[in-house]
Formats: C-alpha cells, sequence, structure tokens
C-alpha cells in the first residue's frame, strides 16, 4: 500500500548529498519543519530523469521557492556518490537537495518502490512527486509506468 495524503512520511536513515560528501540523516530531519517538494526518479543518469524531470526542477525552482516552498528534494534508488555526479552535470545542487536511497529503503517504506528487473535495474523508485508540511502529504502526483508529466515541475508548480 502506498502512501496517502495526509499521512506522514515514515522516519527512514538515508543520505543527503553535500559538496563534502555524503551526509547520514533522516527523512525526518530533512523535511522537520518545512514545506516541501519531494520528487523521485527511477534513476540518475536515466533519459527522461535526465532529460526533463531533474532539469525541469533546476529551471523552475526560484518560482517554486517564490511559493512558499523552503526545500525541493530529489529522491533516487542510487548511491550517494552517482547522486553528486548527476547533481553536478545538471548543475543541480544549488537548488536541489539531492537523497541517496541506495538500498531503496525510503521507497519501499512509502509504497513507491517498482521492480524494473526485466531492465536490468532492479528495484527503484517509481516516478513521483508530492508536496509536503512538515514531513506530512498535502499533495501527491504518481506516474503511471514509463509516464512522465504529473510529476513534473510544471504540474507540481501549478498545484503550489
Amino acid at each position: 500500500m502506498s502512501i496517502v495524503v495526509g499521512e506522514s512520511l515514515p522516519e527512514v536513515a538515508t543520505f543527503v548529498v553535500k559538496p563534502d560528501g555524503p551526509m547520514a540523516t533522516s527523512t525526518g530531519q530533512v523535511f522537520a519543519n518545512k514545506r516541501a517538494v519531494l520528487f523521485a526518479v527511477p534513476g540518475a543518469f536515466t533519459p527522461t530523469c535526465s532529460a526533463r524531470h531533474l532539469p525541469g526542477f533546476v529551471e523552475k525552482a526560484d518560482v517554486i521557492f517564490d511559493k512558499g516552498v523552503d526545500l525541493i528534494a530529489c529522491v533516487s534508488v542510487n548511491d550517494a556518490f552517482v547522486m553528486a555526479a548527476w547533481a553536478g552535470r545538471h548543475d543541480a545542487g544549488k537548488a536541489i537537495t539531492m537523497i541517496a536511497d541506495g538500498n531503496g529503503t525510503f521507497v519501499r517504506a512509502i509504497g513507491l518502490d517498482r521492480d524494473m528487473s526485466e531492465r536490468g535495474m532492479g528495484y527503484r523508485s517509481q516516478r513521483f512527486a508530492m508536496v509536503l508540511a512538515d514531513g506530512v502529504v498535502e499533495q501527491l502526483f504518481v506516474e503511471s509506468a514509463g509516464g512522465y508529466g504529473i510529476s513534473s515541475a510544471e504540474n507540481v508548480l501549478s498545484h503550489l
């Protein structure tokens, strides 16, 4: 069962990409006392994620922040070093907090994991976005398999 509007994110250990390396933290620490947009991608450096999803949030970050959002975060089932390299490739580090869910613990805990073994990718995250207030889901946008649109920066922005 996946997380729904009105539920709190579970407390899960994770890593956030920082300029000096990965920082161990938890979802509770990342999202506490913040209005946040969290979006998830199946994988760093994958085609749609790299061409549209992450770049859209980088491009729209200032407008999203102007709508009262304190934090924009991207999560993927990749390690912190891959997430750092991907953020660097897209100049995302200044606007987007990159969360490495290397073992998929977070996306499994919220029921938004997906078996992509047939494509050689193992278990990954579904593509989604959510708006959070102090870790509580206010809005949730989950894509159908292979889809892209409702979790885009443009769509999320239209609901802020």
